[in-house]
């Protein structure tokens, strides 16, 4: 049986947080941004509530980026760049993502990413 999700302030602000950026943040950014308006909120629910979202297909996880798993609003399939330099996560939408016909089972996602230096840094390099 599944469980009915009451309504919840938090878990609201928490999701239109996450929309509401392409920075693909990690839960203590998005704890930080909501703090000064939802003085009882605790980072454990953001944790949970992400948790929660990702378990139902709301959001997903980007992955770890120094140490912090990072989070996109955006659940329509596209790659991503990884700054290396300054763990920037930016979108890469025109980059086609085509599922193919595999023998082992059926294919219900695809994630990539690309790993590298994004022109602001290689630009403060120079």
């Amino acid at each position: 049986m599944e469980r009915i999700k009451k309504h919840s302030y938090k878990r609201d602000a928490i999701l239109a947080c996450l929309r509401g950026t392409r920075t693909h943040p990690a839960a203590e950014w998005i704890y930080d941004q909501l703090k000064p308006q939802i003085p009882d909120l605790s980072l454990g629910t953001v944790y949970r509530n992400l948790a929660g979202f990702r378990a139902d297909g709301t959001i997903v996880s980007v992955g770890t980026v120094n140490g912090n798993e990072r989070y996109d609003a955006n659940t329509v399939p596209h790659a991503h760049f990884i700054c290396r330099h300054c763990g920037s996560i930016i979108d890469l939408e025109d980059i086609p993502l085509t599922l193919p016909a595999v023998q082992c089972g059926a294919i219900t996602g695809c994630q990539i990413s690309y790993t590298g230096v994004c022109n602001r840094c290689a630009e403060n390099k120079k």
